[in-house]
């Protein structure tokens, strides 16, 4: 049993940065890949960015703009570290990790998920 927490979200103002950790407990993530994805109100779940957990290859989608970085922080957590935020960052933002070994930006690709930590930048 995979168990995903994440952490972090808030309410912030346009231009702050903001930390997003997720924990990963029930089995050693080895092989496989973490992701961030988030979803807004009314849109479809898109990738933020992925980590592959044995060897740090990191994959980021267009939301990320250059403005987001992907970590792996110790052996069971992950951070999404995000800059410059704005209105349009606004989401939950969701903790994913797939257990077969190969990239996929598909939110159907993973099969565990946390429960999401709500990120609000206010204008």
């Amino acid at each position: 049993q995979v168990n995903l927490q994440e952490s972090g979200g808030r309410l912030v103002q346009v231009g702050e940065a903001l930390r997003l950790t997720c924990t990963i407990s029930g089995r050693t993530a080895f092989g496989t890949y973490m992701a961030w994805f988030r979803q807004a109100p009314g849109k479809e779940r898109e990738f933020v960015a992925s980590i592959q957990w044995n060897d740090g290859r990191t994959s980021y989608g267009d939301v990320a703009a250059g403005r987001f970085g992907i970590f792996r922080e110790t052996d069971v957590t992950t951070a999404l570290r995000m800059n410059n935020l704005q209105p349009e960052d606004t989401a939950m933002y969701y903790c994913a990790f797939k257990v077969t070994d190969f990239w996929s930006a598909r939110p159907d690709a993973y099969e565990h998920w946390g429960q999401g930590t709500q990120v609000t930048v206010s204008s």
